[in-house]
């Protein structure tokens, strides 16, 4: 017997070619745009490896927990590190990157969340891509919650290395990832001695091997059913709108940061500034008493289909994160989330409005 996800016909390289253009279309790029087999982490790790190293001076700009693993990796390639942490319930700015080359004008790489659905956070890429071109130093971006929710212009703001994945707001696979290069990135590397070859993390066997010799043959056999996913997600953006699918994220953030102050029983926004807030992800902080993780898990059990979870580690006592994003960037999704949250409150003796949050979530779908 055979299944519609078994025996299927090898990936040609010339159809993973046309991937790679549609997903350069989504990034309005001009750059190289390499699809990696594998998890974003992998160019993530991969693009710090490949242009950082000894007598590397990187400003790494920490506004969640991956801001903290690129720091790192960077002092393990032997970057001399300077680490730019904000308090997560904020962003940083681009006057506080300005101030980072005026203290240290020999930064010549900066390092950077775009938008960290951990934390529920989004930072002015398009500012501070400036501030970094001005003063010359290398662009590293992770772009994984971004992509699809909000704008993402690499070539716009001057980023010279662009990381998306799939699994988030574009409602894709999490196993294949791509990376969009520029040609300093690319000239960084060639003159890396650090630089990773003949290696899974290799960028330039990439170029090498891929880009350069005419995208003819592929380096290994392709993960086939995530790159056919990840092809059925842009096209599924691409019927959509782009512009239409980041409409719907902005809407789920504006309508979760509106319900939960009316649902009451202490829920608020953990970012506090509308502007500084993900449209990726909604963090919410729980009051004193309430302990993040007991309250999600007793939502999910009532329904495990929400798209609900706790903070990360610490973080696990206070905070919730609503992640509507991909197919749950909806009305539905945000208004089921409040009220299950709503419902294990009231369990416990809180007092909350669920008609309120419900008039507030539609007032604010915009």
């Amino acid at each position: 017997m055979t299944h519609p996800l078994l025996d299927l016909a090898p990936l040609s390289a010339a159809h993973f070619a046309s991937i790679e253009d549609r997903v350069a279309r989504l990034l309005g790029t001009e750059q190289d745009v390499v699809i990696m087999q594998g998890e974003a982490l992998l160019p993530l790790e991969g693009a710090i490896r490949s242009t950082a190293g000894p007598g590397t001076v990187a400003l790494n700009v920490i506004t969640g927990p991956y801001g903290q693993t690129f720091g790192n990796w960077l002092r393990d390639c032997g970057a001399e590190v300077i680490d730019l942490a904000v308090p997560f319930h904020t962003a940083v700015t681009a006057e506080q990157i300005r101030e980072a080359f005026t203290e240290r004008p020999d930064i010549d790489f900066v390092s950077l969340v775009h938008a960290e659905a951990a934390t529920g956070n989004t930072n002015p890429v398009a500012e501070i891509g400036e501030v970094v071109r001005t003063h010359g130093a290398l662009f590293h971006l992770d772009a994984v919650a971004s992509i699809g929710a909000e704008p993402v212009l690499p070539d716009a703001w001057g980023v010279d290395l662009c990381v998306i994945g799939a699994q988030k707001a574009m409602g894709g696979p999490a196993g294949v990832s791509a990376v969009s290069v520029s040609a300093r990135a690319w000239a960084r590397m060639t003159s890396n001695p650090g630089a990773p070859r003949h290696s899974y993390l290799s960028l330039l066997d990439w170029k090498a091997r891929w880009v350069d010799a005419g995208r003819k043959t592929l380096l290994h056999a392709p993960a086939q059913l995530e790159m056919l996913a990840l092809e059925a997600c842009v096209e599924r953006i691409e019927s959509e709108g782009l512009d239409t699918v980041m409409r719907r994220h902005a809407a789920a953030a504006a309508a979760t940061r509106a319900g939960a102050p009316a649902l009451g029983g202490g829920l608020e926004p953990y970012v506090h500034n509308p502007s500084e807030a993900a449209p990726v992800a909604t963090t919410l902080r729980t009051p004193p008493g309430v302990i993040a993780s007991e309250l999600v898990a007793r939502a999910l059990a009532a329904n495990p289909t929400l798209p609900l979870a706790a903070g990360g580690g610490a973080l696990s006592k206070e905070m919730i994160r609503v992640n509507h994003y991909g197919v749950d960037a909806t009305a539905d999704a945000v208004q089921g989330s409040l009220a299950a949250l709503g419902a294990v409150l009231t369990e416990q003796g809180v007092q909350v409005d669920l008609e309120g949050a419900r008039a507030a979530v539609d007032g604010a779908w915009l």
